[in-house]
């Protein structure tokens, strides 16, 4: 009987190792593999909190209590965790036993994975069969159940009804990107964007995975060199005169002609260009539904490595001095 008992007590503790691995397998990547480093050079130092407080911090991100510029990420990471589980993550992190390093380098090596491949989101809207059975030109009779987005009579409107959204996107780190609308066209999010907006002055947690130095470990698309660079022409009030790029184009409170005025000479900045700092202005999450309609864009270039990256900077240096 005390034999059964050992073995059983032993199936049980690798069993709990094994489950202790891969539940922090994820976290390496960022706090290290023995949860030594702060995560992202914000967070605190695990190793050295206690493990009660590593409790409260999991169970405080889950609730939305805790958390100050990783509670975006950390949210997505501990949602599906239960309170037993959190308990095994902090006894296993205060046990020294760390992340075992072919575990340690797995999240990393998913995230590549995820970063090699891009998804073609307008795929069934652009598919041809489709296109054609939308094409008004080859119906012969035209009523208004064809017209429009609603698809039905404009005479019912019981059933109408906008499509049924998902927004079911996977948590940062573990999604693939999407393929580029067109060249140089925003990157659209194909993340969960739960707890990381709205983005503010003070809080940009968008940084923590997409500056250039981190992004490549996360498999996140780096912020581009256009982003780190000042394209907007210095305007100054000099003598009541406004003074755009050295010429005086006004007076206070008159902008006055600036037709003639040639674009600024772009200035490389070593940080984050402050007019980009909104990155949601221009990237959006996407949900997932079908779209309305079929669509019939066809991008010209986007070809090979544009599909998931850019070449704006070359396009900007053209036209700037």
């Amino acid at each position: 009987m005390k034999r059964t008992m050992k073995l059983l007590a032993v199936g049980s503790l690798l069993t709990a190792s094994t489950l202790y691995g891969a539940s922090t397998a994820a976290c390496a990547g960022c706090h290290g593999q023995h949860f030594e480093k702060k995560a992202m050079g914000k967070s605190k130092v695990v190793k050295d909190m206690s493990k009660a407080d590593i409790v409260a911090a999991l169970k405080g991100y889950k609730d939305g209590t805790y958390g100050g510029a990783m509670k975006g990420i950390m949210v997505g990471q501990v949602k599906a965790l239960s309170d037993a589980d959190m308990e095994a993550i902090a006894a296993s992190i205060k046990g020294g036993a760390g992340v075992p390093t072919d575990k340690a380098t797995e999240h990393a090596a998913a995230a590549a994975v995820a970063a090699a491949k891009v998804i073609d989101i307008n795929a069934k809207a652009c598919d041809p069969k489709r296109i054609q059975q939308e094409d008004l030109g080859n119906k012969k009779v035209v009523d208004e159940t064809v017209l429009g987005l609603r698809k039905t009579s404009l005479f019912q409107e019981d059933n109408v009804a906008p499509p049924t959204v998902k927004n079911d996107r996977p948590a940062p780190g573990a999604s693939q990107r999407f393929e580029r609308a067109y060249v140089n066209a925003p990157p659209m999010i194909p993340h969960s964007v739960e707890g990381l907006l709205p983005i503010t002055k003070d809080n940009n947690q968008c940084l923590g995975c997409h500056m250039p130095d981190v992004a490549k470990s996360m498999g996140a698309t780096p912020i581009p060199a256009t982003h780190f660079t000042n394209y907007r022409p210095e305007t100054v009030l000099k003598n009541g005169e406004l003074v755009k790029e050295g010429k005086v184009v006004g007076l206070k409170g008159d902008i006055g002609n600036v037709g003639d005025i040639k674009l600024a000479k772009k200035k490389k900045l070593n940080h984050l260009y402050q007019g980009r700092f909104n990155c949601s202005q221009c990237h959006a999450p996407q949900a997932n539904v079908d779209t309305a309609v079929a669509n019939t864009f066809k991008p010209d270039g986007l070809v090979g490595d544009l599909k998931a990256k850019s070449n704006l900077a070359d396009m900007m240096d053209d036209g700037v001095q």
